[in-house]
Formats: C-alpha cells, structure tokens, sequence
C-alpha cells in the first residue's frame, strides 16, 4: 500500500514539477503564506534555514512575499565559504553555533565521503566485531536472511566496489573480493553535529519551525522526504516548510535572477548559455568546507580544488593536517582520503588538470 500511495504522489509531483515557471512560483508563495498562518495557528514563530545559494534565494523570496513579517534567517554560517559567509552578513542572517568543530566531527568519527546513506554503512562496517551479523551480512551481500524472508535488496546492499573499499573486518562475507581496511574512518554524523541538532536547538529554544530551501530535483533522501510529506508538513517530531519543492535548478537559478540575489563569490556568476540553459560559472553546489559527499563524480577543477584557490591556508589544512593517526600520530587530512578513493587533489587548480578519476579509474570528462 505504502508503494502504491508512494507512486501517486510521485504522479503528482511530477505534474507540478511540469507546470510552468511562474505558476511554480506563485505556488510557492502560496505555500509561504500558508506556512506563517500554520505556525499562527499553532502558536509558532517561523524563520529561514540558510546555507548556500538556494536558500539565500528562498530567504529574499520570503522577505518579499510576506514584507510585513521580520522573518529572521539563522545558518551555522561558520561552515560556509567565506563568500557565503559574506552574503549571510549582508543579508542579515542570525549564526549559530555548531555543537562540534568540523576538525573534531573527523577525528572522532570520521570523514563524510561518497553519500550519507553510503557512509553510514560503511561507518557500520569499519567497525570489527559487531554483534548484528545479519545486517553485517545484508550491507556486504543484500540477502537479508531469515529476519528479510530470505531475500535479496541491493537498496541495504553497498555496491562491490566500495566493500572492496571498506569491508576488509568482513571480508568472509565476500571471498569473492578483495576486501580491505582503509586508512580512515568514514561517517556520515558530521550534519548531525554540525547543523542539525544546532539548528533544531534554536528552533526550540525560540519557538520556531524552518523555511527549508529543498527541492525534489536534488534527489536522494531529500527527494523523497518530500514526495512523502509535501511542501509544509507538521508531524509528531518534525515541522517544516519547503515552498521550492517543485523547483529546477533552473527556475532556482531564474528566481536567483529575478530577485536580484546577491550570488556568493565561490559560485561565479549566473549565465545564460546559447541553448538558454542557466548555470553558475564556477561551483554549481557547495556545502561545508569539509565535507567530501560526491565528490568522486565531480569533474575537476572540484571543490577542494576551489578550495586551494580561494584559501590556500585553509586547503593546506583540509588537505593534509586537519587529522591525527592514532597509531602513528602522523598529521594528514583529506589527501589521504581522496588517494585512497582514486580522486586526483595535488595538482594545482591553475595547471593543466588531468580529468577526475574515480573510483575505479573510470576518467572523467576534463574539468
């Protein structure tokens, strides 16, 4: 039943997604209205959630939809580029602190490479000796065993290629490869840390439920919370708007441009190309300046190598000294990873770059 309700809601998204630019966002205004009277209703204040680019955007079509309301934004702005930093304070966003640094979120638990979903099972798997062998098994194989009904998910399952990684403490599951243990620990915990549980412990201590800049196009987790519950949602733990829900990237990037939005710097500019097609010149996503998510599909110059060229102290940093060995007390940082995965970092973003390699020296297009 639940696939089938999942599937009409699919239908329908799809329907709204196809509608045309300004009908999507005079729904989106809509939405923003009626998520000001839910939070009235329910005796709420409301605010904006901010990060990078379509955030930024959603916070300025807020101010304008509802003008009369002083919406505050609050952003963990300290994990932004500095170029985000920058609009954030011109916009007047409120910081929050993160409840860790991102160097002690590494070190603890790990590095947050590949996908979330990913990393958490990896994370899962880098540990020897664990008690829930059956799930050990169902991340290395997919068979889910007597508990699954004996069948087979490659949704549970981590494909071949990063248990050959990562699977080394559970390389009997798998004799079939060549399983190994890698030189650092991966983990998916950095968002909780960081953004979440701060961003939440605002949220409580003033009362408030968020504006969230998610769309469905970013697919993942993302998109189908969103399929799931819609544009505003209040449940029994969780309330949140997201008026951008049916949003391409291109009408997020037309928005951007009608709304005058102030464009941090590590983005470039907003161009339109000969076919109409709207991009940024340089980064077209960003996140926190150490997180790794997707960043083995990136074609180069990525984002660590934006990173060397706009603060090279803090690339030195990231790239080699933001991690202590516990075993042999050695100093490295993301260049141990990134060799590790197969993703080219040392060369300077101002020569001539070879093409990303992935994780099995499948080369990408050049950057």
């Amino acid at each position: 039943m639940e696939k089938e309700t999942l599937a009409e809601k699919r239908a329908i998204a799809e329907q709204y997604k196809a509608m045309p630019y300004r009908a999507k966002v005079n729904l989106a205004e809509s939405r923003i209205w009626e998520w000001v009277e839910t939070c009235d209703r329910n005796g709420k204040n409301c605010h904006v959630s901010v990060g990078g680019l379509d955030s930024i955007t959603l916070l300025m079509l807020v101010r304008r939809t509802i003008p009369s309301r002083d919406i505050p934004a609050i952003s963990i702005t300290y994990l932004e580029d500095r170029s985000i930093q920058q609009v954030h304070k011109q916009l007047g966003v409120i910081p929050v602190k993160p409840f860790k640094s991102q160097a002690a979120v590494i070190n603890e638990f790990g590095f947050p490479v590949i996908s979330k979903a990913k990393a958490s099972k990896i994370e899962y798997i880098q540990v020897p000796n664990q008690p829930k062998q059956t799930f050990i098994h169902a991340i290395m194989t997919g068979d889910m065993g007597e508990q699954g009904h004996f069948e087979h998910s490659e949704k549970i399952k981590l494909p071949d290629k990063y248990i050959e990684l990562f699977g080394g403490y559970y390389a009997e599951h798998r004799p079939d490869l060549s399983c190994r243990v890698a030189p650092f620990k991966v983990s998916a915990k950095c968002c909780k840390y960081m953004k979440e549980d701060p961003a939440d412990a605002w949220a409580k201590e003033h009362n408030s439920w968020p504006f969230l800049g998610l769309m469905q196009s970013e697919g993942g987790q993302r998109e189908l919370g969103l399929l799931r519950n819609g544009c505003n949602y209040v449940g029994k733990n969780t309330a949140r708007s997201c008026p951008l829900n049916y949003f391409s990237r291109q009408d997020l990037l037309q928005l951007a441009l009608e709304l005058e939005v102030p464009v941090p710097k590590i983005y470039g500019e907003i161009v339109r190309d000969t076919d109409g097609t709207l991009r940024t010149t340089r980064a077209q996503r960003t996140g926190c300046s150490m997180c790794g998510f997707g960043i083995h599909i990136e074609k180069r110059p990525h984002r660590f190598d934006r990173l060397r060229e706009d603060n090279p102290k803090a690339w030195e940093y990231w790239m080699k000294n933001c991690c202590i060995d516990p075993e042999t007390g050695e100093k490295y940082g993301w260049g141990r990873v990134l060799d590790y995965i197969g993703v080219g970092w040392e060369n300077a973003p101002d020569t001539d770059l070879p093409g990303q390699v992935s994780l099995f020296e499948e080369v990408c297009a050049n950057g």
